[in-house]
């Protein structure tokens, strides 16, 4: 007979705390949320600066466009792994239905497809291919 009492007085004990744990959660899955924006944010800023102020130097072509595209695409690739990141805390941690993991499923697969989306257009390969030196190279002297 104790142990149905013990059970009891756990689960009066605990009632109390999870709503401030799946508070705590939800509050720390809104914060990946906003870190994820604000990185998107300030990258964007920052690049959209850099390209505006390399154009403004040289008044032939788009001088930095390539730079710029990279620039872009991987603060949009850190954005989109930190959101991935936030989805599986607030869904695994606080509504852990099959209906809200198949969600999660979906948004992982679009978010993924949009990545190596994003890896083919800066780096000009697969996200699964080796790269190779040449490529290194080019993509180093880019950035430059």
């Amino acid at each position: 007979m104790a142990l149905p009492v013990a059970s009891v007085l756990f689960e009066e004990a605990t009632g109390g705390l999870m709503p401030i744990i799946e508070g705590l959660i939800g509050i720390a899955a809104l914060l990946i949320e906003l870190l994820a924006v604000a990185i998107i944010i300030i990258a964007t800023v920052a690049a959209t600066f850099v390209f505006v102020r390399k154009l403004l130097r040289h008044s032939a072509g788009l001088p930095g466009y390539e730079q710029y595209k990279v620039r872009l695409g991987r603060a949009l690739l850190l954005g989109l792994e930190i959101l991935v990141a936030a989805d599986i805390v607030r869904t695994v941690a606080l509504e852990p239905s099959l209906t809200n993991v198949g969600i999660l499923a979906l948004l992982v697969l679009i978010r993924t497809f949009l990545s190596w989306s994003l890896v083919v257009e800066i780096e000009h390969r697969w996200p699964w291919q080796l790269r190779t030196t040449a490529r290194v190279a080019a993509a180093e002297s880019h950035e430059g």
